[in-house]
């Protein structure tokens, strides 16, 4: 995930940096209880109920006073940004020294093919001194405090906390005096005895976890379970170019309709959109009377006018 180098007086040592930890939780979704969907949530604005973009979506800080201080990315860039590739050792000191309090995230450093003396003389004297190295070292884009440590071969940086970051146990119960006899200091004693033990992590886990997974295996092995709901599928290259061509279309006959020109004939009119360019069924002829008859005779004997030029 990171490649830089530890660097201790004049001696740079290349290494590779992997996260240490991982998490074994059981992630569940959130789904609707009817049909299985997904439930999604929408960026809303609180005053006007709007949705917003997130190009629209500025970081913010309310003073204690209430006053609201936003920041844009023209802001944010503006920053210092640390992007060195080096864990510069600042001290080395006692692990006695170190509260575990201010312990972070832990990470392995895995050395270049080149580095493995180095790597290994830096390891051998922290472990002979029985000492820490306390580091600065640049993650993403933040300058952390952070600690070189050893376990087993490997060298762990151990990233910590600021010291202002560390809450102090403000109880006032702590300062009342409270009288121990001998005897119960004696007895609490022999009880840490009796439970006293070398510690082996392998020996503990997580039971409410196994808990759940028994319950979601027993849930699918009894038929207690369907099928996912498929995600919605985008529509293919196919469709979007069927709709192209159509509002193309569209468009053209729009224009042509608004300059006064007759669209051109289509081979085949759309199926629900009849043809203007058709011409109209005959009417049905009419059955003639002699009345009918009569009146058509006597337009066909009536003389013509006739027009004359003027001269």
């Amino acid at each position: 995930m990171w490649s830089g180098a530890v660097s201790f007086g004049l001696v740079s040592v290349p290494v590779k940096l992997y996260s240490a930890t991982t998490n074994h939780d059981i992630r569940f979704h959130q789904v609707h209880a009817t049909d299985g969907g997904r439930i999604r949530y929408k960026r809303t604005c609180s005053i006007d109920g709007e949705e917003v973009e997130y190009a629209d979506i500025v970081k913010g800080f309310e003073t204690e006073d209430g006053e609201l201080i936003t920041l844009d990315e023209g802001d944010l860039d503006s920053l210092p940004v640390a992007t060195g590739h080096e864990i510069d050792v600042i001290e080395f000191v006692p692990s006695d020294q170190i509260d575990p309090l201010l312990f972070d995230k832990s990470y392995y450093l895995e050395p270049e093919t080149k580095a493995a003396k180095p790597y290994a003389l830096l390891r051998e004297a922290l472990t002979d001194t029985d000492r820490m190295a306390v580091v600065k070292v640049a993650l993403r884009q933040r300058e952390t405090l952070a600690l070189l440590r050893v376990r087993g071969k490997a060298i762990v940086l151990q990233t910590m906390l600021w010291p202002d970051e560390v809450r102090e146990p403000e109880f006032d119960i702590l300062d009342v005096e409270v009288e121990l006899r001998p005897q119960e200091l004696q007895m609490a004693a022999s009880l840490v005895e009796s439970l006293g033990a070398d510690f082996e992590p392998s020996d503990f886990h997580d039971e409410y976890r196994d808990a759940v997974a028994d319950m979601i295996e027993r849930k699918r092995t009894s038929g207690d379970s369907r099928p996912a709901p498929a995600p919605e599928k985008p529509s293919d290259d196919g469709d979007s170019m069927t709709d192209l061509l159509t509002a193309l279309q569209r468009s053209v006959e729009a224009a042509r309709g608004s300059s006064g020109k007759a669209p051109e004939k289509e081979a085949e009119p759309a199926p629900d959109e009849p043809a203007e360019e058709k011409a109209e069924k005959p009417e049905p002829r009419r059955r003639t009377t002699k009345k009918d008859a009569a009146k058509d005779d006597e337009e066909a004997a009536a003389p013509r006018r006739r027009t004359r030029k003027p001269a």
